[in-house]
């Protein structure tokens, strides 16, 4: 697993401050009028335990969401090494498939050049396979960990609320304690729910990402190797040890037919029961391959800082 990202640095105002004035570049936002988002009923808690409840609060919501963004850094780290990686891997593939029919020139006199030249390129993707696993292992650490960040986002009483010392926990002890304060803005407008909400789609974008990404690395691994064990590979196939409970953990594994659930792009239903690999593609469908991993089709890169800035905005701080 890749090491945690280091949090950014954070500011933290008053809640109740307005923010500073708002540069050319930065999304403005109103109160939320979806009924679902807003604050129409009064909070059970007494008063006093509400002024005490929203500052832990806001301290692990910051705390979430700074996680998030740490996650999305390293998703971005490892996906471009994973693109690198996979066009190196491409190239070699492509180079030992077509050493038998290339004109040599002068190196054609030279005794077993092709063979040498063949386990040079086979070794070099051997190498290129294990970076590119490698860099799927790192954006799989990032998307569980996104997934715990906005699962992570309320906050609970921990021990009895007459204490001398009231503790606040992110989990809950008691069943009558939603840990949302019960419905009030945490800083200016939003609920922890609203929070959650925004929160949700923006995890939804990467998991579905990491899904397509998983079928682009058993494809690469399927066709740039000729060991019959590693061309056997299929969708069901667990691609390094823990995959699928790390799978699990973001809604990608079922239970039902005992593999990951098909690829699928974002708000379109899958019609694939079963993921068949082709062994030999073409270099055009490599090439697909690759642009295809370098689009990241599922994530909307506009509405994920729209999200990032929003949320700062909100928090008065600053999600970079």
């Amino acid at each position: 697993m890749a090491d945690q990202p280091e949090t950014p640095t954070m500011e933290t105002l008053d809640p109740q401050t307005p923010s500073p004035s708002s540069s050319s570049s930065t999304i403005s936002y109103s109160k939320p009028t979806n009924p679902s988002v807003q604050n129409q009923n009064p909070s059970p808690m007494p008063p006093s335990l509400t002024r005490l409840w929203r500052p832990a609060a806001q301290r692990n919501l910051r705390n979430q969401w700074s996680k998030l963004v740490s996650c999305r850094k390293q998703w971005v780290s490892s996906s471009s090494s994973g693109k690198s990686h996979a066009t190196s891997l491409v190239n070699a593939h492509l180079s030992q498939r077509y050493m038998p029919s290339m004109e040599l020139g002068v190196l054609s006199d030279m005794l077993n050049i092709r063979k040498k030249a063949g386990q040079k390129l086979f070794k070099q993707q051997e190498t290129f396979q294990s970076k590119l696993l490698s860099s799927y292992k790192d954006m799989v650490a990032a998307v569980t960990q996104m997934v715990n960040a906005s699962k992570s986002m309320r906050t609970f009483l921990k021990g009895p609320s007459n204490s001398a010392l009231v503790q606040f926990s992110s989990f809950s002890g008691d069943q009558n304690d939603s840990g949302d304060g019960g419905g009030i803005p945490v800083f200016a407008f939003w609920s922890i729910s609203s929070h959650e909400q925004l929160a949700e789609e923006l995890v939804q974008m990467f998991i579905m990402e990491l899904n397509l990404k998983r079928l682009l690395v058993l494809e690469l691994l399927s066709t740039s190797c000729n060991d019959p064990q590693v061309n056997g590979l299929h969708w069901s196939d667990q691609l390094y040890p823990g995959e699928f409970d790390h799978l699990s953990m973001c809604n990608l594994f079922s239970q039902e037919t005992c593999e990951p659930v098909p690829p699928k792009l974002m708000d379109l239903k899958s019609d694939a029961s079963t993921v068949r690999s082709n062994n030999q593609p073409n270099p055009e469908v490599l090439q697909v391959y690759i642009t295809t991993w370098l689009a990241e089709v599922n994530i909307d890169t506009l509405r994920v800082d729209e999200i990032f800035a929003v949320i700062g905005e909100e928090m008065h701080l600053r999600l970079t």
